[in-house]
């Protein structure tokens, strides 16, 4: 039996622009998710568009859920690693989106960010 630990290392909600399944999307969840597992470490860059009908409604659907691998290798969690991840994960956000219709508004953030 493997070992896996998943870890969401950046999430955050912003505004967002989309249509899926006939529902419009107003919210965006965007994660960096790291999984280790049996001495490889793998990235993904993952967002999730969501109704956000009003200020309360953060109920995330995964109807609208999309995400690319980023990194993978032997290894384990890395701090400088992350922060270079971080700092290319809007582009791949954005690119993400495009590519099924929609957007995230990056300048209009809906929560802090949490790390973990």
């Amino acid at each position: 039996m493997t070992n896996s630990m998943v870890v969401n290392v950046y999430e955050q909600y912003f505004a967002a622009e989309g249509t899926f399944n006939g529902v419009e999307r107003h919210g965006a969840l965007v994660m960096l998710v790291s999984d280790s597992e049996a001495g490889t470490i793998c990235y993904r860059a993952a967002v999730t568009f969501f109704p956000h009908r009003d200020e309360e409604d953060y109920a995330v659907s995964y109807d609208a859920f999309f995400e690319q691998e980023l990194y993978r290798a032997p290894g384990r969690r890395s701090r400088k690693r992350e922060a270079a991840l971080l700092e290319q994960l809007p582009a791949e956000i954005d690119a993400l989106a495009s590519a099924h219709g929609a957007r995230v508004l990056w300048d209009r953030p809906l929560r802090e960010a949490r790390r973990g």
